[in-house]
């Protein structure tokens, strides 16, 4: 089948399954998941949607989320976005209320259990974070969310370039690798301008407007707090507060400009407020900010090295169940923008790392439980490269215990690289968004390529290890084994060695079945 066709096929088997044309509300996706907007969630039939083949899992937070992974995610958005503007230009689709009767049954009662269970986790914690602050940090990650792709692209162009400057090859192409790797990061505070502006409810390129003056070479001639500011000055910080101070000035202005007026005066004096709050009071704070920021992760990992990397590896999973690893997203940015690659984020993946170990200890802590051993298999892959949803949502957090084991090999695997980072070997990453073996081609460090790869491979090692262990040897009481380690296969009907009636493919010769053992 056709590339095209399959992320059609995939697109098609989803939409009925969310109830149809007529009950999307809204469509999105980032790295990994096409995000909906529902109208009516009881008309989702969840177990048929991870009965399709690509869905690898289901997240249900302030939209409705199908994991997909990375690329797979934006081949099949805009197949789904034309076949729901199909539907909704042709008579509305029904619903899918008898979607249930036609998927196929859920392979065993176990895994029934443990999806109910995970689905009564999620929607807690989607209440939990319903708070204001935790909405905030949601829309500051929808800000960011939509740079990735082209940080990690422009990552990567990185990367490769610094290898051949490395080697001494290709010296008439570096240069021009050198500008396709800069150009976004030069004028990354534009597209967070105008995304925060978008974000916010206002006009996104008078939020693009006013945080392009700080990357304008001219702001060097303006001094400010007795200091001459510089291009770039307050990075994606400064873009951030000033758009949003764009925002709230065009709003002023639309409500008590006069409308003959409208289109002349709002947007002047929400370029002309804002551009002067940026220029005489922004651009200053967000530059010693970002500058605290950076100084802080580097004192943090110098001075904290294993101790930080451990709590930092190991708390990472419950900060994204609680909503706050969205918080890290601009710091991830402002340390890029300041060093070229975050410290953070290879230490952060490691619970990542921590999750596949405790998955492949829960698969051999449960011979006899088939199902579950099944959705470890089909989500361990996905797992290794970075998405570790099907692993959380489907198999440790439900079950309790490995969820917290997973957490400890998160933590060792982190402490291993801040060791390395105290010793003086920094393992960064140039972009946001991939983790697990999925980041190696984004790896940046201060000591060459070779020895950045080895730590970071060598954490994700310990992490696969620790989770492991903790998971084998702590991560099961006596009732939760006594619970799952047990088959839900229907048992064949026991057929006595003599005077039962013979099966139909057995023959005269053939050996008696044993009867199945109490």
């Amino acid at each position: 089948m056709a590339t095209e066709d399959k992320n059609r096929a995939t697109a098609a088997a989803i939409l009925p399954l969310v109830g149809g044309a007529a009950n999307v509300s809204s469509i999105a996706h980032c790295m990994t998941r096409l995000r909906l907007g529902l109208h009516d969630r009881s008309l989702v039939d969840d177990e048929a949607l991870k009965a399709v083949p690509a869905v690898m899992g289901v997240v249900e937070d302030d939209t409705y989320q199908i994991v997909l992974g990375p690329g797979t995610v934006a081949r099949v958005t805009p197949e789904f976005e034309q076949l729901v503007e199909e539907g909704r230009a042709a008579a509305p689709e029904p619903a899918a209320a008898d979607a249930s009767a036609s998927s196929p049954a859920p392979a065993s009662v176990s895994a029934d259990e443990l999806a109910a269970q995970g689905a009564a986790i999620k929607a807690a914690r989607k209440a939990k974070n319903a708070t204001p602050f935790k909405l905030f940090l949601r829309r500051i990650a929808n800000i960011f969310v939509p740079l990735i792709p082209a940080l990690i692209g422009c990552g990567i162009i990185a990367g490769l370039n610094g290898l051949l400057v490395n080697l001494g090859w290709l010296t008439s192409v570096t240069p021009a690798l050198a500008a396709m790797a800069s150009g976004f990061m030069a004028l990354i505070a534009v597209f967070v301008g105008f995304n925060t502006a978008k974000e916010f409810g206002g006009t996104p390129i008078l939020g693009g407007a006013v945080a392009a003056i700080i990357v304008f070479p001219g702001v060097a001639n303006i001094e400010a707090f007795g200091q001459k500011l510089s291009p770039g000055q307050g990075g994606v910080l400064g873009a951030l507060g000033a758009a949003v101070l764009a925002v709230y000035v065009e709003k002023w202005c639309r409500r008590w400009v006069p409308e003959a007026l409208d289109v002349l005066v709002t947007p002047t004096l929400t370029v002309l407020v804002s551009g002067l709050v940026t220029i005489f009071g922004l651009m200053y704070v967000a530059g010693e900010v970002s500058t605290a920021i950076g100084t802080f992760a580097d004192w943090l990992l110098s001075n904290g090295g294993a101790g930080a990397g451990f709590v930092l590896g190991g708390l990472f999973l419950p900060l994204v169940m609680l909503g706050l690893h969205q918080a890290l997203i601009p710091i991830h940015t402002t340390l890029i923008e300041q060093q070229g690659y975050t410290v953070l984020l290879p230490i952060l993946a490691m619970a990542g790392a921590g999750q596949v170990g405790a998955a492949a200890a829960v698969y051999f802590r449960l011979p006899r439980n088939g199902s579950i051993r099944r959705t470890i298999k089909s989500a361990l892959p996905a797992g290794l490269l970075g998405v570790g949803e099907p692993l959380i949502y489907g198999v440790s957090l439900p079950l309790g215990r490995p969820f917290i084991t997973a957490c400890v090999g998160g933590a060792f695997g982190g402490g291993f690289i801040g060791l390395f980072n105290q010793f003086g070997d920094k393992v960064g990453s140039t972009a946001i968004g991939p983790s697990g073996w999925a980041l190696f081609p984004l790896l940046d460090g201060n000591h060459g390529l070779g020895t950045t790869i080895a730590i970071y491979a060598g954490g994700l090692l310990v992490g696969y290890l620790a989770g492991f262990l903790a998971t084998y040897f702590f991560g099961f009481s006596k009732d939760l084994l006594t619970e799952f380690n047990v088959s839900q296969e229907p048992a064949a009907p026991a057929v006595a060695a003599t005077g039962g009636p013979a099966s139909p493919t057995t023959g005269p010769d053939s050996p008696a079945k044993e009867p199945a053992e109490v």
